[in-house]
């Protein structure tokens, strides 16, 4: 048995300043070395990225602009931060919102391996109104809440292909920033394109809910059921379903007669709990957004931690997570140093197989190839 480590924090900064800059100065090394991997050089150039937030989400460009600067204004930084036509990424998670005649709750499990989370709660009130959520890609959102009590979350759609469009966290910021109900939310999602296919599950306080397909390069679909996995309900195949038991988990998703309150308890168990950690593919933390409370609860391997935008408490836990594989402990995100030499390729071959290996691994090879070609 082997255990890997993430550390959770809880930060409170108001508009992006020194709390944000230090985690950039900590975070932006790995992905620097993951977008030059993945291409992300060939891509847009800052000016067409800063068009395109300009053009769809132009009420976040002063944030966008001042994020820019905190992080030392590299054109590089300004291509990343945009997520215009960002390199593609994968993931997993399961999402379902519920509601009934008093109350309504959002919940998710975040499927992933430990070395490849932020593991970051931030809040913050960049345009004004407090906004809460856990943080992908510095400063996108894997899922929150704000201020209207309108919450969202994400699950990767199961597809690889890629279009012209945002990176998935990005949007979800946006939805926070400026949406205060469900409907909005999804009029929102209708104008801003996605780059790669995700399934997203919106709730607030007024107990509606619902559940989106967003395509690649623009266009959604409204599902009849507020749940989601990893994958979608067009023509086009799932990447590895088995591996991520993907239609296993929204069969039992689709199953559950419970109300509101009930809700997260499902998530903490079979099959909807993930513990393969060393694969790539363990639950991380659950999340329990309560739109009505504005609050959400974290359980971290069986322990809870709850935060409201009204009395949030910055802090910080270690969770350790337990691996039957035998791997090198991991804490916080990878040491990507070597990833432009990662084979990609072989990195997608194998997790469409089943066969995902620890980051590590790859990591190894690429230093070792390194070493010979030296």
């Amino acid at each position: 048995m082997t255990n890997m480590t993430l550390t959770f924090d809880a930060v409170s900064e108001p508009t992006p300043g020194p709390k944000w800059q230090s985690r950039w100065d900590r975070s932006w090394p790995a992905y620097e070395a993951w977008f030059i991997g993945r291409g992300g050089d060939n891509g847009p150039t800052k000016q067409q990225c800063r068009a395109a937030m300009q053009r769809y989400m132009p009420e976040l460009l002063p944030v966008y602009d001042r994020l820019v600067m905190v992080a030392g204004g590299s054109d590089r930084a300004a291509r990343f931060l945009s997520t215009w036509c960002p390199p593609t990424y994968l993931g997993g998670c399961s999402l379902a919102a519920i509601a009934d005649e008093t109350d309504v709750r959002l919940v998710r499990n975040y499927d992933l391996s430990p070395d490849l989370n932020e593991g970051l709660l931030l809040r913050s009130e960049w345009l004004g109104r407090p906004v809460m959520g856990m943080v992908e890609f510095i400063w996108g959102l894997s899922d929150g809440i704000n201020d209207a009590g309108l919450s969202i979350a994400l699950a990767y759609g199961g597809r690889s292909e890629s279009g012209e469009g945002f990176g998935i966290t990005t949007i979800l910021r946006y939805v926070l920033e400026t949406c205060d109900t469900v409907e909005q939310a999804l009029d929102a999602l209708k104008r801003v394109p996605s780059h790669m296919a995700y399934n997203v599950v919106i709730a607030d306080k007024a107990r509606a809910t619902a559940s989106v397909e967003l395509y690649p390069g623009g266009g959604i679909k409204i599902m009849p059921k507020a749940i989601a996995t990893n994958h979608q309900s067009g023509k086009t195949a799932a990447d590895r379903p088995a591996f991520t038991r993907s239609f296993e988990r929204h069969e039992h998703l689709a199953q559950i007669r419970t109300g509101p309150r009930n809700l997260n308890r499902q998530f903490l168990e079979a099959p909807l709990l993930q513990d393969r950690y060393s694969e790539g593919f363990g639950t991380l933390f659950t999340a329990e957004y309560d739109p009505e409370k504005r609050s959400v609860g974290l359980t971290l391997q069986g322990v809870r931690w709850d935060q409201s935008l009204e009395q949030f408490e910055e802090g910080q836990r270690v969770v350790t997570y337990t691996s039957a594989t035998a791997i090198a402990p991991a804490t916080g995100m990878a040491d990507w140093s070597q990833a432009a030499g990662i084979d990609w390729a072989a990195v997608g071959r194998d997790y469409a197989e089943g066969k995902g290996k620890p980051i590590e691994t790859y990591l190894a090879q690429a230093e070792a190839r390194h070493q010979d070609a030296a």
